[in-house]
């Protein structure tokens, strides 16, 4: 079962929580999966989201790819939830550390997730450390990013969001944003 550690508002009114627990058990309109640019599921959040969705996530991510090409870090793609209790799947590309740019890549997939979520009329949308598992972000500074992004976001858009959380699985990860969430 998932348990909120922290939350607050934030301006423009909506919750931001980070949560400790399982992103595929998450019950929001949206949960973001730290994908690839090729939308293929194999391994880390993305295998558990495909696993947890079933085939359909794996079939709609392949017809996005044949349809619209590779995802970007700032246009990400999105699915259902196949058979997840979120309606939506927002597809965020990450960066790998060491390719370049990487902490404008990191805000660029978070303002995009929450971009797409508010184009699919979401209320409440879950992401994950984006970044922090094989791609090899460090965890305190991805942290630091993300919640930067997502406060910055609603400081600067209308949006009907009401609930951003932050569900993470491992005691290291939740412990680099509980240090990040200290305004």
């Amino acid at each position: 079962m998932n348990s909120i550690l922290v939350e607050r508002r934030l301006k423009g009114g909506p919750t931001l929580q980070i949560v400790h627990g399982d992103i595929t058990t998450e019950e929001v309109d949206a949960i973001v999966n730290a994908a690839n640019e090729h939308l293929q599921h194999g391994g880390g959040v993305a295998g558990a989201i495909s696993r947890g969705g079933g085939p359909a996530i794996q079939k709609e991510s392949n017809e996005w790819i044949r349809r619209h090409g590779v995802v970007s870090h700032s246009h990400p793609a999105w699915t259902s939830g196949g058979q997840l209790p979120a309606k939506y799947v927002i597809h965020a590309v990450g960066p790998v550390w060491g390719a370049g740019d990487e902490d404008s890549k990191l805000a660029q997939a978070v303002n995009g997730s929450l971009r797409v979520a508010d184009e699919l009329n979401c209320a409440s949308i879950s992401l994950p450390a984006i970044s922090t598992g094989i791609f090899g972000f460090p965890k305190e500074r991805a942290a630091k990013i993300i919640i930067g992004t997502i406060e910055e976001y609603f400081d600067q858009t209308k949006s009907g969001i009401k609930t951003v959380r932050l569900t993470l699985f491992d005691k290291p990860t939740i412990e680099s944003f509980l240090q990040a969430w200290i305004p």
